[in-house]
């Protein structure tokens, strides 16, 4: 039985052509960039032709004096991290050392920005949580107000998601970068689950840093970036090397940058990509409600990404629909891939105010480039025959 495999939000699987770029460079024998002899002279001219194309692709300046930069990474966990660390730390000298500067991210960001921005917390910044609506979007009032207030403990940073993992719901960073570029205050923006999957302007958003990671969008594993303005020098997380400026040492990988290159290029090219995939989301979508007429579809009245859903099914539990669909063969989560190991409730349903029937039936569907309408049309059968039976065994509980 092959598995119907909805859960490219977690990672996708990497495209033959990411994969034979990926192979090409290391058939070519490239070595390490960071070499001075030829070889290694021809790798690094090879790794700074695929960074400036990507940086030109994403919208951002790859030429004359104000070019702005994309430091390669392992993914988008090392970028948010390496981004909060890096802008807290700059953002705290702007405000001449404050001793308790403040950090505000969304209620609704991933585990890899929360996390970090907990930690921060305990290092002397102080962290705030902007409020997001029924539909899971910040509320751009509380951010102003939050802007606008305590002079004495300035803001070092504000970071927010482009588009949340969990529901989709695309977040009105243009407006929130300009209040806070209004205010000096730099800002960064998690857009792992953006790039790859829709236009992204890197100067037209304003923001000063934005992160992304390969394996999104069908490239490889183990290989993400981070995008900085021009004028941003970030202190390092990691010391033993001048790589990259030695913002991030450590020695790059020439055929996992050029996997994520060119996996960046197939989807520009597949200008119909996102229209495609938004059209089995709306078929998954409508399918659902007919089988299940009080499904909620959570983030339904704001703007979504075309290939996340997420649906609740009041009076059942995830966990259990997530396990009987998977012995049908068909892969969806619950949540965050990386709090998949966790049976917690999704803390971005319970931010949006959700009811507890809400959050404890919430299920994730994200689909990628590769999936059909004939996988839709057998999801749906699989939803029905397991929503069917945990009903059943629910009533007769």
């Amino acid at each position: 039985m092959k598995t119907i495999y909805f859960d490219n939000n977690s990672t996708t699987s990497i495209s033959p052509g990411a994969a034979a770029a990926v192979s090409q460079c290391y058939a070519q024998g490239f070595v390490n960039p960071a070499s001075q002899h030829r070889p290694g002279q021809s790798a690094r001219r090879k790794l700074e032709q695929l960074r400036a194309q990507m940086v030109t692709m994403l919208g951002g300046v790859a030429s004359g004096m104000e070019t702005d930069r994309l430091i390669i990474t392992s993914g988008g966990t090392e970028s948010n991290n390496l981004a909060l660390a890096g802008l807290a730390a700059v953002g705290r000298k702007n405000k001449n050392g404050s001793r308790a500067p403040r950090i505000i991210i969304s209620a609704v960001e991933h585990p890899s920005v929360l996390s970090f921005a907990d930690y921060l917390g305990t290092t002397g910044y102080t962290i705030e949580r902007l409020a997001v609506d029924q539909n899971g979007s910040i509320i751009l009032s509380d951010l102003q107000q939050k802007l606008a207030t305590d002079r004495q403990h300035p803001i070092a940073l504000v970071s927010i998601m482009a588009a949340n993992n969990e529901t989709g719901v695309v977040q009105p960073i243009k407006t929130a970068a300009a209040l806070c570029r209004q205010q000096n205050v730099l800002f960064h923006c998690d857009a792992v689950q953006a790039v790859g999957k829709t236009a992204i302007d890197f100067s037209d958003l304003g923001v000063d840093s934005l992160s992304m990671t390969a394996h999104k969008f069908h490239g490889p594993r183990g290989v993400g970036a981070l995008m900085l303005r021009h004028g941003i020098e970030l202190p390092p997380m990691f010391y033993g090397g001048f790589q990259q400026m030695a913002t991030r040492p450590g020695t790059e990988d020439v055929a996992l940058t050029a996997g994520m290159h060119r996996a960046l290029i197939e989807f520009q090219n597949d200008t119909n990509r996102e229209t495609r995939i938004r059209q089995l989301r709306d078929d998954l979508q409508t399918g659902l409600q007919k089988i299940v007429p009080n499904i909620v579809i959570n983030g339904h009245d704001a703007p979504r990404m075309a290939h996340t859903l997420n649906v609740s099914f009041p009076g059942i539990n995830r966990q259990a629909f997530l396990m009987a669909a998977d012995f049908a063969g068909l892969a969806i989560s619950t949540g965050s891939a990386c709090a998949s190991g966790s049976s917690d409730a999704s803390h971005v349903i319970i931010a949006m105010g959700a009811n507890n029937d809400v959050v404890e039936g919430s299920i994730r569907f994200s689909l990628g480039a590769l999936n059909t309408e004939q996988e839709v049309d057998s999801s749906l059968t699989i939803c029905k025959q397991v929503f069917d039976t945990l009903s059943t065994s629910a009533t007769s509980q």
